[in-house]
């Protein structure tokens, strides 16, 4: 029996773990005590981790896809034909193919894709799926702090003497920094929630706030408006460490909390509760996640959060911060190593051509494209109009992940070339050209990156089945396929090492410091700096190290209720699934505990409609509908339904209803958390 510590596949808490493996195969999951995230407990989740690994639907050889099926290809075979394909786009225009990332991967499988996209096809079209859930936090933040990355570390939640949660639901979406929020209460902490449901992290709150989704700017100018007719902001910080101030103090003065009522279905009186418990606090956090983002407004979200967190003073300190949680185990290390369009790794900007010079000269490669690729939700559409031809995908299921799934289908059908790059035969890779079997997790050596910006590593326990290798493996034996001679790594660690040289924050992280249960926090520019556990302490990351306030209007674009589709369906998670249920879907305790969706909606709806728990109701939006079992509560507000988003077995497959437009014209994140429905029995 052996021991391997690693890091947990699931959220972005960046939990330790202990793989189990006796002969070879993984059996079980022990604790982590010296993990400092977790120190030793764990989820559901992480703690049935290990029951997908050896699932009889592990992908095992590369397939070919042949007359609506799929035949069993060699490496050879198949990588040969995708490179052939991917010249003859390439010649036509690099630009015509396009990249999705996985922030399920390592940090070095993610650096190698996007070196792969930019150095061996010559296009900027790569992305993750950060831009479906916290693109507005990568944009927003760095138009404001001037780096999109959490401010804070998970442990400081407990110096907290108030903690602002809004759009996240900590206690089933990041149990082990729920756990931490609970620790705080014990401790004397306030704990604030706005949320359209009383969820779980909200039973335990002192201050719940119900909100009608779309509405979060007008609540937080209305919050700020109490701080300064009440002298709760911080003059000193304010004059000294930020800009703009004047402006956006003669904006909320219009945000009086009992006319926000009107538009937030917030009482004017809790409003009025929260500003002050938040004011008064002499370290308060906010803790963040996709209810903030996933609208078309979501990066004007994040900027409003900004300006709350900057006007009390609640930056660069212990127990404070304003902290976005992020969705999967690696979004925060995709992002870093530039799986996205418009940056290269350590977030340097494409079109600068300093930093596009020192890439060239660091890959020894020819001239890289200088024009912003596009983004995620951006690829869809041009792949139906035809302007992208193919698309490359590692660890992505857009088929249950995307709005609009019917669109995003049809997308997909009209594609010349469509690789797919998983564990498991996805609802993706069921459409693909080509589908090339990865190692999961417990098969690779790497690093991952969670949600507090710390560097850990990811350790192999046990071998792959069949012939699945590790992604930086596949995206490297293409490279040579295709003629390059950039990618002859030997192992996960000379990757790293080169990411050392490229990305700034990473650049003091020698292998030796990270192997160490507590890893690093970037940024960490040498060897001899300790890490950073919280940024912007002196100054922020802008270009003269201010703080930038920004007036934000509330929107009034968003999709909203009407005479036809009354009610307002917002998505979220549950504590036993996991994302698009790839993963979480094949383990037998998880889906045991939740085998099935459903949709909650208001008791008093549902005795105005007449319908009864349990009962199949048919949800419809003005582009699809589907079939769901309802789920009666006083729990969530009237005119409100929630659908978890996990599930794409039958009739249940919430993004069907979604739609992909419109797009927040900063980030272009599409409104995933709201969309206007009607209800009809089935």
């Amino acid at each position: 029996m052996n021991f391997t510590s690693t890091i947990c596949p699931y959220c972005g808490c960046g939990c330790g773990l202990n793989l189990v493996t006796v002969d070879g195969k993984i059996k079980g999951v022990e604790p982590w005590k010296r993990s400092p995230v977790n120190e030793g407990k764990l989820c559901p989740k992480g703690n049935y981790s290990y029951e997908f690994i050896n699932h009889d639907d592990r992908l095992k050889y590369p397939l070919i896809k042949e007359n609506n099926g799929f035949k069993k290809a060699t490496w050879g075979e198949a990588l040969s034909l995708i490179a052939s394909k991917l010249k003859k786009i390439k010649k036509e225009d690099p630009d015509a193919l396009g990249f999705l990332g996985s922030a399920r991967c390592t940090n070095e499988d993610n650096y190698i894709f996007q070196k792969f996209a930019r150095t061996v096809i010559g296009t900027n079209n790569v992305d993750n799926c950060a831009n479906l859930c916290h693109g507005p936090s990568i944009m927003g933040l760095n138009l404001t702090f001037g780096s999109g990355a959490m401010t804070n570390s998970i442990d400081d939640l407990e110096e907290s003497n108030c903690i602002l949660i809004v759009g996240s639901n900590p206690l089933e979406q990041h149990p082990l920094i729920g756990r931490r929020v609970l620790r705080a209460k014990r401790k004397g902490a306030k704990i604030i929630v706005v949320d359209p449901r009383y969820t779980s992290i909200a039973r335990f709150a002192d201050l719940f706030l119900p909100l009608k989704p779309g509405t979060d700017v007008a609540l937080i100018n209305s919050l700020m408006n109490i701080i300064l007719e009440e002298g709760l902001e911080d003059n000193e910080f304010i004059n000294k460490r930020t800009k703009n101030f004047k402006e956006l103090e003669e904006h909320i003065k219009e945000f009086d909390p009992y006319k926000v009522e009107k538009i937030t279905g917030t009482p004017g009186n809790l409003i009025k509760e929260a500003a002050l418990m938040y004011g008064q606090a002499d370290n308060a956090v906010i803790l963040y996640c996709l209810g903030i983002t996933e609208h078309v407004n979501g990066t004007d979200n994040v900027i409003s959060l900004s300006n709350l967190a900057m006007l009390t003073g609640n930056i660069g300190k212990r127990g404070s911060g304003l902290n976005p949680l992020r969705g999967q185990n690696n979004v925060q290390g995709s992002c870093d190593m530039g799986v996205l369009p418009y940056f290269y790794p350590g977030y340097q900007k494409v079109i600068i051509d300093e930093n596009r010079e020192k890439m060239q000269d660091t890959w020894q490669c020819g001239e890289l494209n200088y024009l912003p690729g596009i983004q995620l939700s951006e690829m869809m559409e041009a792949a139906y109009e035809g302007t992208i031809k193919g698309l490359y995908l590692m660890g992505e299921n857009p088929m249950v992940a995307d709005p609009d799934l019917r669109h995003v289908k049809e997308s997909l059908e009209r594609l010349e070339l469509l690789v797919v790059q998983d564990i498991f035969l996805t609802e993706t890779a069921e459409l693909a050209d080509f589908v090339l079997p990865a190692a999961c997790f417990a098969e690779k050596n790497g690093t991952f990156t969670n949600t507090e910006r710390r560097v850990r590593c990811v350790r192999k326990a046990a071998n792959s089945p069949g012939e699945a290798m590790e992604d930086w493996m596949i995206i490297s034996r293409l490279a040579r396929e295709m003629g390059s001679d950039l990618f002859n790594f030997k192992d996960s660690g000379e990757i790293f090492n080169e990411i050392r040289k490229v990305a700034p924050q990473y650049g003091g992280m020698d292998l030796s410091r990270i192997n160490k249960p507590e890893g690093l926090q970037w940024p960490c520019p040498t060897e001899d700096h300790p890490g950073t556990t919280i940024l912007h302490q002196d100054s922020f990351s802008t270009p003269d190290g201010k703080g930038v306030f920004y007036k934000i209007e509330p929107n009034n674009s968003t999709e909203i209720q009407n005479s036809e589709y009354p009610f307002i369906l917002t998505t979220g998670r549950v504590v036993f699934q996991f994302q698009t249920g790839t993963m979480t879907m094949r383990s037998e305790t998880l889906t045991k505990q939740y085998p099935e969706s459903y949709v909650e909606i208001n008791d008093e709806d549902a005795h105005v409609l007449g319908i009864i728990n349990g009962e199949k109701l048919n949800i419809s939006s003005k582009i699809g509908d589907i079939d769901i079992k309802a789920r009666i509560t006083p729990d969530i507000m009237p005119g409100v339904i929630f659908v978890p988003f996990h599930f794409a077995e039958g009739e249940e497959v919430i993004n069907i209803l979604t739609c992909g437009e419109p797009l927040d014209p900063v980030s272009k994140m599409p409104p995933l958390k709201l969309c206007s429905v009607k209800i009809k029995k089935s």
